[in-house]
């Protein structure tokens, strides 16, 4: 092979001119359409040909047109608008800086395997990777100081495209790194900067790129570097692809490479927060690094790098949590623990749900969960269901106490909104309505628009999506070598006066694709109605392995070839952020049927209610704060079914059901001036509901509050002096685990204090009237640990049939006094009687210390036994 010396080709942009490049290179473009305009203007088919790439574009466009742009007065004024709206809004005051002032601003470090910040970097396979996008958008617009960290992949996630039976087939496309916008971090020297990560018996170099997302930096790790081994250079190759060692290869480099990038870079992140668990071992290597520079045991490693980590739990689903044979960990980490402090033993331990089950693989979840302070899931519905999954972590803890909170997804608003609905927010809700969307009283101006306006903005939306579906399908069929005369078919499908439903997501079978299908003779009549008919557009990508994924879309793609329906019904191909925007503005029905509880989240239903269309779907993930009545519909009433062939059946009939009596005909009700007037209020109620509620400016707040700060500040104090503090509360952790044993409830007394000032003590089964007390006294033997170790507390609340105490409560006992016995102690404290029925109360006992992150953290309680 001959030596090949590689350089890089600029585009020659004319001195007027030059403020395109640094426009291009901050995805700042990516949420304001003016700026997607100025590019448009540039050669719109050359745009369009170029994947929506502005950075593409420039390097492609002829040199005569760049210098007769460079002579033309209204381009330029428009460049220079552009040009002027990127500095303020750079050097404008941010909402983190007037309301965290008070803190130290820390850097949050985000990991994520994936990251949907514009269909033109793909490197994003669905859901999580668009959420990630949408929380650096918000973090750029809110100020907080946070920096993105991922993979570049070369392939990206696979691109699909459907053969002539329907069947999902994969291709995947390189990226061109040097013709997207993105840039390689390089050294003084102008070499790029490098860092080395360990693997079996080598190390494999990975270099470093960066992306500008307004005012955040999301750095990308390319293994794809002369200096590695082939093999190793394909670590970066695609996303999600390849066997289960390319996958730990892969979250070995996002994790431990992540953490090493940043340090080469100089950036030392207070708080690491890990979107789902691909990230995990991120947490061992701040753990080794801590040991290495601040000569600390591992144990009190952990409470440092603990106090600094924040994780956030995406899918209750198996296949979305990741998890690794022991062979494969004792290949990949059996250098790695020992540098640690610690055993194989303990270090397999640390991604098991039981410690001691030697066969139980080792789980990134369970890695994560344990190495951090604050972990929540994505819904409240989904915070409940993780932590019953995750409950055995926390043995003997209430469920409702199982330190994993819920912080919902959102979307970012102006990134999803259509430019007409933009123009319509601007002109009711303000110019500045963008910045103030977590402002519930700001969408109240939504009852301001008329509703002719409103409707004739969603019309024109409509009209657009059909345009482009149309444009789309041809294509389609072009590729398939679909006959001449059945491309005419392409330009007929679809109406723009017809109700139109949007189904896009990914293809897993939960999600259940297909559910519309069940009764085709029932969705036929819906869909060929003469005076009230239906149209549904699919898209949608299964995972390369998933079968029965496939199959759903190749059902979907049968039915819609049937010559009565073909008009109505089509599959638009390669699902990615474009067709996402074209579908949740132009659709009037969002539809998401997945079956409960197995939706974590989902944010597609709050990106169409933004824009003014109204979600149907089954009381799951965050339908279940979003659906309002007067606003979309909820499919069945959140029913659980041991019978998931049963429950399609219930459901699919519910969609029908609700279809036929209740969304056709508020649709086509039409009064005297043909506007929708129901469905309009619906529609407005929608997004009054959804809008401030469901957006990442909201959830970035929320992390920032809950999350960020705690972690940033207890990080901080941990870490102080030299890592005195943390050494000391690991010791701490130390002695009360040591004494822990020795610790038990000794004797209780009762005394009910009764409205009318009479008092029983210690009654059997004590009868209160509301607005008693009943107040308790316990005896606990503690051993050597002093009660300022511990919090003894009462638990009460409603009972079962099983004497089980149920949504509990606990209220604090205060220490009263010393036993007659030497480590024994008194503690006191009562109860109100706020509900009738049967109610029950039990004494339990807590290591309490300053610097818990929950009382849960060390995994000890321990409740009054006997009777």
């Amino acid at each position: 092979m001959p030596t090949v010396r590689s350089f890089t080709v600029l585009p020659a942009l004319p001195e007027p001119l030059k403020d395109l490049e640094s426009i291009a290179r901050n995805m700042f473009w990516s949420w304001n359409s003016e700026f997607v305009e100025l590019f448009k203007r540039i050669d719109a088919n050359l745009w369009s040909s170029c994947g929506h790439n502005p950075v593409r574009l420039l390097g492609s466009v002829s040199q005569a047109k760049l210098d007769a742009l460079a002579e033309n007065e209204g381009f330029l004024g428009q460049l220079h608008r552009a040009s002027e709206k990127l500095k303020v809004y750079l050097g404008r005051p941010t909402w983190y800086e007037k309301v965290c002032s008070k803190y130290d601003e820390p850097v949050i470090a985000y990991f994520s395997a994936e990251f949907g910040i514009h269909e033109c970097l793909p490197i994003y396979a669905g859901g999580l990777g668009i959420l990630a996008g949408d929380h650096l958008r918000s973090a750029s617009d809110l100020g907080v100081p946070l920096v993105g960290v991922g993979l570049l992949y070369q392939k990206g996630y696979f691109r699909q495209y459907l053969n002539i039976d329907g069947w999902q087939q994969e291709i995947y496309v390189e990226n061109d790194f040097y013709n997207m916008p993105i840039e390689l971090v390089r050294k003084g020297s102008g070499r790029p900067l490098t860092i080395s990560v360990e693997y079996p018996g080598r190390c494999v170099i990975a270099q470093i790129w960066h992306v500008s997302v307004g005012r955040v930096k999301l750095y990308l790790l390319d293994t794809n570097v002369h200096a590695n081994a082939p093999m190793d250079r394909m670590i970066t190759s695609s996303l999600y692809g390849g066997d289960r060692e390319l996958r730990i290869r892969q979250e070995i480099m996002l994790g431990i490479g992540g953490l090493k990038a940043l340090s080469a870079m100089g950036i030392k992140p207070a708080v690491c927060h890990m979107n789902e668990g691909h990230a995990a071992f991120m947490a061992l290597e701040r753990i080794r690094e801590l040991r290495s520079e601040q000569n600390m045991t591992f144990d009190e490693a952990v409470e440092a790098a603990r106090a600094g980590n924040v994780f956030t739990i995406h899918t209750p689903v198996k296949a979305g949590l990741d998890e690794f044979r022991v062979e494969l960990m004792d290949k990949y980490f059996g250098g790695y623990f020992p540098k640690l402090g610690i055993n194989r033993k303990r270090f397999l331990s640390l991604g098991r749900v039981l410690p001691d089950d030697d066969g139980e693989p080792f789980k990134m979840p369970v890695l994560a969960l344990r190495l951090s302070s604050c972990a929540n899931g994505v819904s409240k519905l989904h915070g409940r269901i993780s932590r019953g999954i995750w409950g055995s972590l926390w043995p003997g803890v209430p469920h409702r106490e199982i330190p994993i909170i819920s912080i919902t997804n959102g979307i970012h608003v102006k990134n999803w909104v259509s430019d007409e609905i933009d123009a319509l927010y601007e002109k009711y809700l303000g110019p500045r309505w963008a910045q103030e969307t977590m402002n519930k009283a700001v969408w109240e101006g939504i009852d301001q628009i008329p509703d002719e306006e409103i409707w004739r903005t969603h019309q024109r939306c409509r009209e657009q999506l059909i345009v482009f579906a149309r444009k789309r399908l041809k294509a389609q069929m072009q590729r398939r070598g679909t006959y001449h005369t059945e491309l005419n078919h392409a330009e007929e499908v679809l109406d723009p006066e017809v109700l139109t439903i949007g189904f896009a997501r990914r293809f897993a079978s939960y999600k259940r694709g297909n559910l519309l299908l069940r009764d085709a003779q029932r969705l036929t009549k819906l869909l060929t109605d003469r005076d009230k008919p239906v149209q549904i557009i699919f898209a949608g990508k299964a995972h390369p392995k998933d079968t029965e994924g496939k199959d759903i879309i190749r059902q979907i793609v049968h039915f819609a070839g049937q010559k009565a329906v073909r008009r109505r019904i089509v599959f638009l191909e390669d699902y990615d952020m474009d067709i996402a925007r074209a579908l949740v503005r132009g659709v009037d029905v969002w539809l998401n049927n997945p079956r409960r509880p197995m939706e974590a989240s989902g944010t597609s239903g709050m990106k169409a209610a933004v824009n003014g269309v109204l979600n149907m779907s089954t009381a799951d993930g965050w339908w279940c704060e979003g659906y309002t009545r007067g606003g979309g519909w909820v499919i069945g009433a959140g029913e659980s079914y041991e019978d998931s062939d049963y429950q399609d059946l219930v459901e699919s009939q519910a969609i029908y059901d609700m279809l036929e009596n209740e969304v056709v005909p508020l649709f086509y009700t039409r009064t005297a001036d043909n506007l929708p007037r129901a469905w309009i209020r619906r529609v407005k109620s929608s997004i009054k509901w959804i809008a401030p509620r469901f957006n990442t400016h909201r959830m970035l707040a929320e992390y920032t509050r809950r999350s960020y700060n705690l972690a940033a500040a207890k990080w901080r104090f941990l870490t102080a002096e030299a890592c005195a503090r943390a050494k000391a509360f690991s010791s701490w952790k130390s002695n009360v685990r040591e004494a822990w044993p020795e610790f038990s409830v000794r004797d209780v007394m009762m005394e009910a204090h009764n409205g009318d000032g009479s008092k029983q003590l210690n009654p059997r089964q004590p009868q209160l009237k509301v607005g008693s007390r009943l107040s308790v006294r316990a005896l606990v033997r503690l051993g050597k640990a002093s009660p300022d170790d511990v919090s003894v507390e009462l638990y009460y609340g409603p009972v079962d049939t099983w004497d089980n105490i149920r949504e509990g409560a606990s209220v604090h006992m205060d220490y009263e006094q010393a036993g007659q016995e030497n480590g024994e102690h008194w503690f006191g404290g009562s109860m109100p009687c706020t509900r009738t029925g049967q109610q029950g109360v039990a004494v339990r006992i807590l290591p309490s210390h300053t610097d818990l992150a929950n009382p849960y953290e060390m995994g000890l309680i321990l409740w009054e036994t006997g009777k």
